[in-house]
């Protein structure tokens, strides 16, 4: 697809290089349109467990040319298996004619490796690192964006590809509230009380002492422990497993504590956590300890679960997609096409299209939150 000459071609800034600026930076690429990728740290963190995909986004990997790669690195799921901290089966849950239904399988695996799949389709001069956004300024030529290493770009639609916890989203309150303009309450207020999960991948183990390993199909275990444990091991392809420990944060100041220190993947100082779990049983034989001391140690990290439904999506030449995996390629996708459509670079053009990309997306975004928000209860035992 080669972008349309009779439309404009913006300089677009995305703003992380995380699952959703990676998938931004492809779409942008496959439609003509000039960009590149700010990421605030200093390498590529491929981080990260169990992800899994449907046909909610498969028909665009497809469309991608990326289907066969992102299957070579799945197990197809049929449903999952509850239980309780006593290693009895509570339930089942799942489609086992998915397929058959939608036209492509559920497919689970390493979130790492569906990165890395992204990462080698962005051309390597398309990402600069050590970009961390200090602040953001309207420009006469567009917005321009102000890194921690003194660099300044300009371009003319800046995205906010940076989590949960957004630079861009940050600054672009800044930028509204210097214009006199101010976003919703409920949009500067913390998010709900949160959870803080635990996640690795292990390296290959043995399938004489796990049999459910040599299964083609993937095995997912959730187990609802006591107190404000819930834990999770899932096989993957290669003989490994991925696995999640959540814990629920009830007291508001440890809540804060933990979106300080906690507000991005990454290694962290995670020994007090495994010390908690590693004695817990998991329903294929042994304990988390075993599984844990199967990861290496930089490929363990922890992040804060929170969930939130924003309203302010874009102010001017600024915009935001979401967070969580499955949400931010969706989004991506709706708005590059919404880019594609643009007739110019005015502003009324731009608010036009980012109008639209919400109209698209809000109720399905909120759905997901009242999903997510559900699941984690049903997860922790609290339904």
């Amino acid at each position: 697809m080669s972008y349309n000459q009779k439309h404009p071609n913006p300089r677009v800034i995305v703003v992380g290089a995380g699952i959703g600026g990676l998938m931004m930076g492809l779409l942008l690429g496959k439609a003509g349109i000039t960009y590149q990728i700010f990421e605030r740290a200093s390498h590529v963190k491929s981080l990260g467990a169990l992800m899994s995909i449907n046909a909610n986004i498969l028909p665009v990997f497809e469309q991608l040319g990326l289907l066969e790669e992102v299957e070579n690195i799945s197990l197809r799921n049929h449903g999952s298996s509850l239980f309780n901290y006593k290693m009895e089966e509570l339930g089942k849950v799942g489609i086992p004619n998915y397929q058959e239904l939608t036209g492509y399988d559920f497919l689970v695996f390493s979130r790492p490796e569906l990165y890395d799949i992204l990462l080698s389709q962005i051309p390597k001069d398309r990402i600069s690192f050590n970009k961390r956004i200090l602040s953001m300024r309207k420009s006469v030529g567009g917005t321009r964006i102000y890194c921690s290493d003194n660099s300044i770009y300009e371009g003319d639609i800046v995205i906010g590809a940076d989590g949960a916890y957004s630079a861009v989203r940050h600054n672009m309150y800044k930028m509204m509230e210097a214009d006199e303009d101010v976003a919703p309450a409920r949009d500067i207020k913390d998010m709900a009380m949160p959870y803080l999960c635990m996640v690795g991948t292990t390296g290959p183990m043995d399938p004489e002492k796990y049999p459910q390993l040599k299964d083609p199909l993937n095995h997912l275990h959730h187990v609802v422990g006591t107190d404000t444990y819930s834990w999770t091991v899932i096989t993957i392809p290669r003989n490994r497993f991925c696995w999640s420990v959540m814990v629920q944060v009830k007291d508001q100041a440890a809540a804060k504590e933990q979106r300080f220190r906690n507000s991005e993947w990454g290694p962290e100082a995670n020994n007090s956590l495994i010390e908690e779990v590693k004695d817990f049983p998991i329903t294929f034989g042994g304990t988390l300890g075993d599984v844990i001391k199967a990861t290496p140690k930089d490929r363990i990290s922890k992040v804060m679960l929170e969930e939130k439904l924003f309203e302010t999506w874009h102010y001017k030449n600024v915009v935001l997609i979401g967070d969580g995996a499955m949400n931010v390629m969706q989004d991506a996708v709706v708005l590059v096409n919404c880019l594609y459509d643009l007739k110019d670079l005015s502003p009324e053009s731009l608010t036009a299209a980012f109008e639209d990309y919400k109209s698209q997306r809000y109720k399905e975004a909120k759905k997901q939150v009242a999903n997510s928000k559900l699941n984690a209860r049903v997860s922790s035992g609290q339904v």
